[in-house]
């Protein structure tokens, strides 16, 4: 039960990967933090295939022993690149071929089990977490007062001095406090499942995730995140209208139906997919893509999905999250330790840079841009170099000319590859 007459200092609101490292990050700094989730735990969420950088902030929170201690036991498939196919071509992106510092590798992991694991060392170093509730109502006076629910205790009211919203797609705060903005993105839709793959092929490299294109249009693509006990991710993402024309033509009645009609189109995925066996039913997921009017006031500051959520293409969800809550971790320390903080220029400028990178690489994939790029075999090693560097989620790094300037770059790039 949660004690209503306990202050503390932070409430996260949501318990996966950015509430987990925050609370993990300030525990261990010796704040009181209580994390609330409407969940119970374990429950499922795609975002499965991590970037290297996700590394970095493990480390920092002193979560990567215990990811790395568990992968076996839970699943988690080694990551050291990714490949991307189109018109029956690989492109192959080794992640040791960065010119960025840091990890080269990570995981492919199944959230349900990752983002449990997260909560319970947070857990461990000190955080209270508190399932099953939701939070009903916010207040400042100047500090939050939180109002939350659960289906079998009365309602509550809590009180913090700051308050972080890890809450993903929920997005509780930008909902409660009116922050919501259009995204810049056209509404997309994901299909998506997971699947026994029996992937005969010897030469499928399961250390890769792999991303094709749809054989005629450019905004169409798939994934195949393959797990270490021989499951995987599948996915297909596109426009809505995409989606109900091939239900309408071909009268599919379901959407693991549509979702394996979907994978046939390209032809790498459905010779992988050929015997593959869909283990948990199919979903579809439409109009993901998010944005705020800011990221932070006056005792709160969002983290990750809710703040912005781009895209799913090139996995960088888990990455933004991480680099958010590892971003606000450090301003709240500075703040308890009475050290004069600029969240704006700490937080939110710092945090927005990366995100721009990734938005530019995003807005070029579905012009058709990146694509060409990606396949341009005879670019520049140190090109290559420097796209592989975002690709592993090194958005944040001022030595890589491609994150300044980023839409500017992939143009020049682009006119290159096409001329």
């Amino acid at each position: 039960m949660i004690n209503s007459n306990q202050e503390y200092d932070v409430i996260i609101i949501g318990a996966g990967p950015a509430g987990a490292l925050a609370a993990s990050l300030l525990v261990q700094n010796h704040l009181r933090v209580l994390v609330i989730e409407k969940q119970t735990f374990p429950r499922f969420s795609i975002g499965e295939s991590l970037l290297p950088q996700s590394m970095v902030y493990l480390e920092q929170a002193k979560l990567l022993s215990a990811v790395e201690a568990s992968a076996d036991e839970l699943g988690f498939q080694y990551k050291n690149g990714a490949i991307f196919n189109s018109s029956e071509q690989d492109s192959i992106f080794d992640f040791s071929q960065k010119l960025s510092e840091g990890p080269a590798y990570t995981y492919q992991v199944k959230r349900a089990e990752f983002d449990q694991l997260l909560a319970q060392k947070a857990q461990e170093f000190g955080a209270d977490f508190a399932f099953g509730y939701t939070v009903k109502s916010i207040e400042f006076t100047p500090e939050p007062i939180l109002t939350i629910s659960h289906p079998k205790d009365d309602e509550l009211k809590l009180h913090s001095k700051f308050v972080l919203d890890a809450s993903g797609f929920a997005r509780v705060l930008p909902r409660l406090l009116d922050l919501d903005l259009p995204s810049d993105f056209p509404v997309r839709s994901s299909v998506f499942a997971h699947i026994s793959d029996n992937i005969n092929n010897s030469s499928f490299d399961r250390n890769k995730i792999l991303i094709g294109s749809h054989p005629q249009a450019q905004d169409v693509w798939y994934w195949l995140i393959p797990f270490a006990d021989g499951t995987a991710s599948i996915g297909c993402v596109a426009k809505p209208q995409f989606f109900d024309d091939i239900r309408n033509t071909e009268a599919l009645d379901s959407d693991n139906a549509l979702l394996l009609h979907c994978i046939q189109q390209n032809k790498r995925f459905g010779a992988l997919l050929s015997e593959a066996e869909i283990i948990r039913p199919a979903q579809q997921l439409t109009g993901y893509s998010s944005n705020v009017k800011q990221l932070y006031g006056d005792h709160y500051a969002l983290l990750g999905n809710a703040g912005e959520f781009l895209d799913p293409i090139f996995s960088s969800g888990v990455t933004i999250a991480f680099k958010s809550a590892s971003l606000a971790s450090d301003c709240l320390l500075k703040q308890f330790n009475h050290t004069p903080v600029c969240w704006e220029r700490e937080f939110s400028q710092p945090l927005k840079a990366g995100v721009e990178t990734f938005k530019a690489f995003v807005h070029s994939w579905y012009q058709g841009q990146l694509q060409q790029i990606i396949q341009f075999e005879e670019a520049p090693q140190n090109v290559r170099e420097m796209i592989c560097s975002v690709l592993a989620g090194y958005a944040w790094d001022e030595q890589n000319p491609y994150n300044q300037n980023t839409q500017r770059r992939l143009n020049a790039l682009g006119e290159l590859c096409a001329s």
